[in-house]
């Protein structure tokens, strides 16, 4: 293609788009002449200084680190991402940005921008978290507060002969998010996983890399039918990472076996499951496991189930380790004996297994609550 060019014209230079190297440390190491025009900065204050995340904004910082960086780690290219850019007065300026890694040894991306004046979608889950960050860069736990609403859905969808509820209540007032999460999503016509976690930390850091695990999970669970092998690809994005967070999981793949379902399940360093029999009886499912992104060896097992007349609850350590007013914890036989004289409605369970958890510590939560319950209808 060179040849084709005028004489002296370089093709990275000259073209009409902006074309960035961005380094294994983030860093912008080279750049051409239309990426400094949108900037509107010199190059001595950008290549070898800045990195690429610095020139965007918050929301797109925030886009960086939990969509972008993930499915390079993954596909090694993304495509037609929409971001602002943020001039040294200030001023946005929306582009389309295309990004390879066109080098593993020492990592190197090539970053392509093109200017639109037309918004393109973030991904869903993140459009509430841009727009708060925007309103409110100043103000690191509104923010927070906003993203972490983001990764929750608002009530699980609809399956086809499963009943399905689920609830999220933050820690204390709401304002310090931690890290629990679930999801619920199809992975094949008559599949559909289950998961529910818990990221160590709190605030903004943990609602960030809830985020990338959450989308991490749900990039990875087509390709990993086996809750243990996803759980495994899971482990290896967080310690790619790079961030000194690691998180307990429960993932579970239930499939329509007519006429019922059959239940796969692993657990990364996580309670297990508890199956309620329709007499009451209450028994665990799963093997302990490694948490995600802590060892070099993690060890992750699944176990497979037939669902009966029978409900299945998932729940994080805000349940069984709240603390009530004498410091003592709600703990598992307190959990089970709840479990056992509830009827098997799932609604009916995580409502009041949320209820029972507050009350014991007054309504003043210490830790995020998560609870997700299931069964065949």
């Amino acid at each position: 293609m060179t040849e084709l060019l005028p004489t002296g014209l370089d093709a990275f230079e000259s073209a009409p788009c902006g074309y960035v190297v961005v380094d294994a440390r983030g860093i912008v190491a080279r750049a051409n002449e239309e990426f400094l025009r949108l900037l509107d900065a010199p190059a001595g204050d950008v290549i070898g200084l800045r990195t690429f995340s610095s020139l965007v904004s918050t929301g797109g910082q925030i886009l960086l680190e939990t969509h972008v960086r993930p499915i390079l780690d993954h596909a090694g290219v993304v495509r037609e991402i929409a971001v602002e850019l943020v001039r040294a007065d200030g001023g946005r300026v929306p582009v389309l940005l295309n990004a390879r890694v066109v080098s593993t040894d020492p990592r190197t991306v090539l970053v392509v921008l093109v200017e639109t004046r037309d918004r393109h979608r973030y991904e869903d889950y993140l459009v509430a978290a841009k727009h708060a960050a925007e309103r409110a860069s100043q103000d690191a736990a509104a923010m927070a507060v906003t993203l972490q609403q983001t990764l929750i859905p608002p009530e699980p969808p609809v399956v086809p002969h499963l009943e399905i509820a689920a609830a999220y209540r933050p820690a204390g007032s709401g304002r310090e998010v931690g890290g629990d999460f679930y999801d619920v999503f199809q992975v094949a016509p008559d599949a559909w996983a289950v998961v529910l976690g818990d990221v160590s930390g709190k605030g903004i850091q943990a609602a960030v890399i809830t985020s990338f695990v959450r989308h991490t999970v749900r990039s990875v669970a087509i390709a990993h039918p086996d809750p243990s092998d996803l759980l495994h690809a899971l482990d290896e994005a967080m310690r790619s990472h790079g961030s000194e967070h690691h998180c307990t999981l429960v993932a579970a793949r239930l499939e329509w076996e007519d006429p019922g379902w059959s239940i796969a399940l692993a657990l990364a360093g996580h309670p297990p499951a508890l199956i309620r029999a329709s007499d009451g009886r209450i028994t665990e499912l799963g093997v302990p496991g490694t948490p995600a992104g802590l060892m070099s060896d993690p060890q992750f097992h699944t176990v497979r189930h037939k669902l009966g007349e029978e409900t299945v609850t998932l729940f994080t350590d805000g349940v069984t380790e709240a603390r009530g007013s004498s410091g003592e914890l709600f703990g598992d036989a307190r959990l089970l004996e709840l479990l056992a004289g509830l009827p098997g409605d799932p609604h009916d369970i995580v409502a009041s297994v949320v209820s029972a958890t507050l009350t014991w510590q007054s309504d003043d939560a210490s830790d995020d609550i998560a609870v997700v319950s299931f069964a065949a209808r």
